[in-house]
């Protein structure tokens, strides 16, 4: 009984010894999965170019380290998503963003990374002046996007007119986007908008990021040749002897036959060997497509039109983060 007893307190011993030994370790598994907290500062000033009221918007992301945070940072006017940015080494990023006449209120959300958190930046107001000619503000919602490559998503890009009423005929905005890693592509449905004198209200269009994802495809022989490397290493020396021998020697019409020939069946060896495409293809597969490279890349939505004498381009900015 006494030896039960003692056997009972050394179990007890042990196990408290192990937990105790796995706290630390717990504890700091459970603080290396917690994100660092940050702090996003957002700096507003305006500018006229071209007639219109353009916001200068500086952003910067530390995190609670001290160290700059990386990733995509969201623009907000009055609590709507108008525009993205992605963050430089330094944890900054600077854009300008034209504005429509009145109050603005912007504000900066950084949607965090692996290692840190969102937060958000306090509020920053600026004025806008009307412009005096007819003029439109492109917007995109949500201002960052995060697929996987293969994913697709969907953007809604808003064109407000400006000014509207001193046009004399109906303006076409036409929409395109650049700034796209590789292998991916951008849609809108539709591609033109058109705002008319009595228009007011914000024209929509849908934008489509479409990326790619890894083939599965591996090269594989879809087929055996009957040439070997041994046989085409005796063919091809054996071939321009031939070749030799027809300008080397006397031009008989019998060895001349015979030379072409040779040359004949040389040419069609080589249209049924490596230099044949279709045989790399039977012999060796597909090339694999890549997979859209991942990152985090700033894509520019321009909305453009033209008089047919003066073109007017407006551009706003989406985040896109490729996993």
């Amino acid at each position: 009984m006494r030896g039960m007893n003692r056997r009972g307190l050394r179990l007890e011993l042990v196990a408290g010894l192990g937990i105790a030994l796995a706290m630390p370790a717990l504890a700091w598994a459970a603080e290396g999965s917690e994100s660092l907290a940050t702090q996003t500062t957002l700096s507003a000033e305006t500018r006229d170019q071209g007639g219109r009221t353009q916001a200068v918007l500086a952003v910067s992301v530390t995190g609670e380290d001290g160290l700059p945070a990386s990733g995509a940072v969201a623009f907000k006017d009055h609590g709507q998503q108008v525009a993205g940015a992605v963050l430089d080494a330094h944890g900054q990023a600077k854009t300008m963003l034209s504005m429509v006449a009145g109050d603005h209120s912007w504000q900066a959300v950084y949607v965090g990374d692996a290692t840190h958190g969102t937060s958000v930046s306090p509020k920053a107001a600026v004025h806008a002046l009307a412009t005096s000619t007819p003029s439109f503000v492109p917007t995109a919602a949500p201002a960052t996007i995060t697929l996987t490559a293969g994913q697709s998503g969907n953007i809604v890009v808003s064109v407000t007119p400006e000014n509207a009423n001193a046009l004399t005929a109906p303006m076409f905005v036409t929409l395109s986007c650049s700034g796209l890693p590789d292998q991916s592509s951008c849609t809108f449905t539709p591609e033109n908008v058109e705002i008319l004198p009595t228009s007011t209200t914000a024209l929509t269009s849908t934008m489509v990021i479409q990326t790619q994802k890894a083939s599965s495809t591996k090269a594989q022989n879809l087929q055996h040749s009957s040439a070997s490397p041994i046989a085409m290493a005796i063919l091809f020396p054996g071939a321009l002897g031939l070749i030799g021998l027809a300008w080397g020697g006397r031009r008989s019409r019998w060895f001349s036959r015979v030379t072409l020939l040779a040359l004949v069946g040389f040419v069609t060896l080589l249209g049924t060997t490596a230099c044949n495409p279709r045989y790399s293809y039977l012999n060796h597969g597909p090339i694999p497509n890549p997979a859209t490279p991942a990152g985090t890349y700033q894509v520019i939505v321009a909305a453009q039109s033209s008089t047919g004498l003066t073109a007017t381009t407006v551009t706003t900015n989406v985040a896109l983060t490729v996993q």
